[in-house]
């Protein structure tokens, strides 16, 4: 039976979403405290090396989130700061909200994987509200641009319409000023330096031109520009 158009979009999105999350992945050192946002970024925690060993942390006071819960076996008391159902690894930790942002403000989570709405060529985040829409809150995103050590986004390239979510300047209300370090796209991996966006990866297929017809700044080709790989 061929293949509904909605169901190959369908496809599309995950195959994107894969290729996202298994290279971010990649950045995950043995030892390393890591917080994943809301959405996508959840998702790397499936594509973790084996033999890296990396606690995660919930800004609702767990450390030692483990994997999602088999269909049944759900505790509805084992939540993340999403409000979704995790698991817990052997030596999980509880505690206060207030002791999890302390723990976030003092600087102890080595990476944090955030999505975004914008992300611009000086580093400056937008990802917590659209002007004119509902908002229930900025959650600890706030916190963990500023407090985490390194800051890697997760998000595709480009809107549903096909515009530039990476721009000279960002339009939305900022999540902090020159806190990201690093982009990953299905299109691309950018590194953000003090003279620009350096285009560090590429999607297999594609060109630098592809993605600077992507993008709205100026990419700045690295010399040893690669092919992603997961």
């Amino acid at each position: 039976m061929a293949t509904t158009p909605v169901k190959a979009d369908k496809q599309k999105d995950v195959e994107k979403r894969e290729r996202i999350v298994k290279r971010i992945a990649r950045e995950m050192q043995d030892g390393f405290y890591v917080n994943l946002g809301i959405g996508m970024p959840t998702l790397v925690a499936n594509y973790i090396a084996p033999g890296v060993e990396v606690i995660l942390q919930s800004e609702n006071g767990m450390l030692g989130v483990g994997p999602f819960p088999f269909e049944g076996e759900e505790d509805p008391d084992l939540i993340n700061a999403s409000k979704e159902t995790v698991t817990e690894v052997p030596g999980t930790a509880y505690f206060s909200s207030a002791d999890s942002f302390a723990m976030i403000r003092g600087g102890h989570i080595d990476l944090s994987v955030l999505g975004a709405m914008e992300v611009d060529e000086e580093g400056n985040l937008a990802n917590w509200m659209i002007p004119g829409k509902m908002v229930k809150g900025m959650g600890g995103a706030m916190d963990l641009v500023a407090g985490a050590r390194r800051v890697v986004v997760a998000m595709e390239h480009t809107n549903r319409d096909g515009q530039a979510k990476i721009l000279k300047k960002c339009t939305l209300p900022l999540t902090g000023k020159k806190v990201v370090n690093m982009i990953v796209t299905e299109m691309a991996v950018i590194q953000v330096s003090a003279t620009g966006l350096v285009l560090e990866e590429i999607a297999p297929g594609l060109t630098p031109d592809d993605v600077q017809k992507a993008t709205e700044p100026t990419l700045i080709i690295s010399p040893t520009l690669k092919v992603m790989s997961a």
